[in-house]
């Protein structure tokens, strides 16, 4: 087994990412300022193949020191968060993650250069199919349509750019993954947050179902939608998107290649927001909803394609919606409870 860096360990996809590379048998090695979500408790801290650092991605000799007896890298720092998120942190999301992004590569080379280091796995974003005309997105079909117009998902883009130019010059081994929409428990309030309202209950920024179920929780009636909720999406388990990541990190077909990981299964957002509202308020409660203008960016179809996934990796995630649902709404209710979300 190997021992990995994972960049952004103590984040909602990179807590999953863990505690999947542990199970596989690898050692690992966490980096995370913890300027997200502040101190976080894993269930895997205490496991001795796990050591968690404390530091800045942007730091480049700090990485350069972690990743000298590393073989892989798994590169899933960055400011991350819902759609509002995009909006409000527009400036630092680009300006964060591109120093991110350039401290990796550069002391990613580095150890590559130095013989230990044998591949990047780089975590990109299902944004970078931001303006498709055509579906479900391909690999390669990023390529072939007009930049994302968020900088969330320009700046996403720019990793796969990244990943493939220091290929090209320097023939450092990658893999690219791109996630869509992860469900999942662990996602608390960020530090950074700025509440925003919606009908009448004020909301930490976030994603969607953490936001659709907290207002079910808290009795809003009739439930307030971003849009026209005709919004197709691929909710996602995150234990199975890591199972993914961790499987793309390992394949030998996956060097230099790409990968959409994603459910095949497409759910609109008022499909999501009805399912929701019967598993808290039960069949007997009408479903009552009204919508809201939409963020600029809130795009209308992330649909992908995950043939490639299922054909290279034999990746296939395979918890339901209603799994998923049943796992994070019992989470989300006790975190609403306790004021961590």
């Amino acid at each position: 087994m190997a021992k990995v860096l994972v960049t952004g360990s103590a984040g909602f996809i990179g807590g999953y990412v863990v505690e999947a590379l542990l199970d596989r048998g690898h050692e690992v090695v966490g980096l995370d300022n913890m300027s997200k979500y502040g101190e976080v408790v894993r269930s895997y801290d205490g496991h001795p193949g796990y050591r968690l650092v404390r530091g800045d991605a942007r730091d480049t000799e700090l990485l350069r020191q972690l990743l000298r007896d590393c073989q892989h890298l798994i590169a899933g720092a960055a400011m991350i968060g819902g759609i509002s998120y995009f909006h409000a942190y527009a400036y630092d999301l680009l300006a964060s993650n591109e120093r991110i992004i350039a401290a990796t590569c550069d002391a990613a080379l580095a150890a590559h250069h130095e013989g230990t280091l044998e591949k990047v796995t780089y975590l990109s974003s299902s944004m970078v199919f931001e303006g498709t005309t055509a579906w479900p997105s391909h690999e390669g079909q990023e390529l072939e349509m007009p930049p994302p117009r968020s900088s969330y998902g320009f700046q996403k883009l720019a990793v796969e750019y990244f990943a493939r130019a220091a290929n090209d010059q320097y023939g450092l081994p990658y893999t690219i993954v791109r996630p869509f929409n992860c469900v999942g428990i662990g996602e608390q309030r960020a530090v950074g947050d700025v509440e925003v309202k919606s009908g009448n209950v004020k909301l930490a920024m976030s994603h969607v179902v953490p936001d659709l179920v907290q207002k079910v929780l808290k009795g809003q009636d009739p439930l307030h939608i971003l849009g026209e909720g005709n919004q197709v999406r691929h909710y996602t388990y995150g234990a199975d998107l890591a199972q993914g990541i961790v499987r793309a990190m390992e394949s030998a077909d996956a060097l230099n290649q790409d990968f959409n990981l994603s459910t095949a299964e497409s759910t609109t957002v008022l499909e999501l927001a009805e399912k929701i509202w019967r598993k808290i308020r039960g069949e007997e409660v009408p479903f009552r909803y009204v919508t809201d203008p939409p963020y600029a960016y809130d795009v209308q179809r992330r649909v992908p394609s995950t043939e490639k996934a299922r054909r290279i990796l034999g990746f296939e995630a395979r918890t339901t919606l209603d799994e998923m649902l049943d796992r994070v709404i019992p989470w989300i209710r006790q975190a609403v409870e306790a004021g961590t979300i």
